[in-house]
């Protein structure tokens, strides 16, 4: 009886054994896939302002982006370090706050002077695609990620060298220049191959003419970034696809399709259009030296305010369109549980807000942007979250959420991971919050916010004067209220000059 016993045990034993080593031959360890490393999409939209369906403004059509924040998790309050794209993108891709690297406004900084970066073996990693591809990821850059179109430096005119903004960041860059030939080409593009750079004197504002999806260029980096989602779904490692698309950048062009959409929404007009006693103001020529189909006037007049707004919002129906494919093909190729995805607007901008359009401020409306997040693993999907963050917490949180074993970089990080926030975004538990205020930079400017108020801080002129705003009633800067709330304004002029913000219990 024993012995038949141990002959039966010891088959089974084997019978176990062989299914296990053959399970073992043919899993996607033994094949140098990494079951537990999350891939990531990270989606970069310009000058992207949280002025969408799933931020409460019913007028802007956005169910793409819709659909994502309600899979994931909605910052309200999440914002940038700078107010411009290339010192924005440059502290969100390094981690470090302009206190650390002084770029409070440069929008060269990936290749200019001491702030230029370089990479070599023996020092940390620059940038966060950097340090994913040093985790044995696939790095995958389509467009706008860095500062130009396409991560190659050459200025607008197409002068430059075409070295890298961020060298060892990418495996593979992959941005499409369609009938534009070059970066900037297919970021300041008109249909047809016309783009402002090209030197025939291309500078209307607005442009809604072609049908195809595919005749601008966000169209043709969504198809990219579809084609490149089916590649790498099929390799062993894992990757970091980074899509940086150009609208609602301007000029406002967009298919056909889009503007007529716009039509018949009652777009409503700037709540404060009324020129602001901010030192903050400017005069817009970002905006102004385009060619209107109204009167160029300052202001514009109340009917051409509403119509240059809902020329932005045609564009960003134009960008949604486009973030739809990638989601899609994100779910259709099996790979939403596994990915990680990112939408991250690289700043906010001024739609006639306090007579400015355009960014180039310390104000709200400029500082705070769009940042959507999805962990498939997190429990806080499907809710919004108005704890502060800031944009270069971003790093931190994906190297928390990847779990990457090399953690080296040339730099400290200044950025705080919000890991914690993806799982209780409605702040529960007291110890999820990782930010008691949010510290933004414009030229001679800091800019602090509380969960209340902003106060900005301006230095080099003879008063070194301060503006405090009640964000609590409204996002423009209606009335300084400096002299009137003295304890607010030291609470907060405390924190002009640290690198970050944790809460005190740290």
């Amino acid at each position: 009886m024993i012995h038949d016993s141990l002959v039966a045990f010891i088959r089974v034993f084997r019978a176990m054994t062989v299914l296990f080593v053959v399970g073992l031959l043919y899993s996607p360890l033994c094949h140098g896939q990494d079951v537990a490393k999350k891939n990531v999409v990270f989606i970069a939209i310009d000058d992207l302002r949280p002025e969408l369906g799933c931020y409460g403004h019913a007028h802007a059509i956005s169910p793409n982006l819709d659909r994502l924040a309600a899979r994931g998790v909605l910052f309200h309050n999440h914002f940038v370090q700078v107010a411009t794209c290339g010192a924005s993108r440059y502290a969100m891709l390094t981690g470090r706050s302009p206190y650390s690297s002084k770029v409070t406004r440069n929008n060269n900084a990936f290749h200019q002077g001491e702030s230029a970066l370089t990479s070599s073996p023996q020092q940390g990693a620059n940038s966060m695609p950097e340090l994913f591809r040093r985790n044995g990821y696939t790095t995958v850059g389509i467009g706008k990620i860095s500062h130009t179109a396409d991560g190659k430096v050459y200025q607008y005119n197409g002068k430059g060298d075409g070295r890298l903004e961020m060298p060892g960041a990418w495996s593979v860059l992959d941005t499409p220049y369609g009938s534009w030939k070059r970066g900037w080409g297919i970021f300041f593009a008109y249909a047809g191959g016309r783009h402002r750079e090209d030197g025939t004197g291309n500078l209307d504002l607005m442009e809604f003419s072609v049908q195809k999806d595919e005749a601008l260029p966000d169209g043709l980096l969504a198809q990219t970034a579809v084609r490149q989602l089916s590649q790498l779904k099929n390799q062993s490692q894992p990757f970091f696809l980074a899509v940086g698309f150009f609208k609602p950048h301007l000029p406002f062009v967009a298919p056909q399709q889009d503007w007529e959409a716009l039509q018949s929404v009652d777009v409503p007009a700037p709540p404060h259009p009324d020129v602001t006693e901010s030192k903050a103001f400017h005069r817009s020529g970002e905006f102004y030296k385009y060619t209107m189909p109204f009167k160029k006037s300052r202001p514009l007049a109340a009917a051409d305010q509403i119509e240059a707004r809902r020329a932005y919002l045609a564009c960003v129906r134009y960008v949604d369109r486009q973030v739809g494919k990638v989601l899609n093909a994100i779910d259709d190729l099996g790979l939403a549980e596994s990915t990680i995805v990112v939408v991250w607007g690289d700043h906010g901008w001024h739609l006639g807000d306090s007579a400015i359009w355009a960014k180039h401020t310390p104000l709200e409306r400029a500082v705070r942007s769009t940042l959507l997040v999805r962990d498939p693993t997190t429990s806080g999907n499907g809710r919004s979250c108005r704890a502060l963050v800031d944009s270069i917490d971003i790093y931190p949180t994906l190297v928390d959420l990847c779990d990457l074993e090399n953690t080296e970089t040339q730099f400290p990080l200044d950025g705080i991971s919000f890991r914690s926030l993806l799982d209780d975004p409605e702040l529960k538990r007291a110890d999820s919050e990782v930010r008691t205020i949010s510290r933004s930079y414009w030229s001679n400017a800091v800019s602090v916010r509380s969960k209340t108020h902003r106060l900005i801080s301006w230095s080099g002129d003879k008063e070194n004067s301060l503006e405090l705003y009640d964000i609590a009633t409204s996002a423009d800067p209606i009335k300084n209220l400096v002299d009137s709330h003295a304890a607010i304004v030291s609470e907060l002029i405390a924190h002009v000059g640290t690198t970050n913000a944790k809460p005190a219990r740290d």
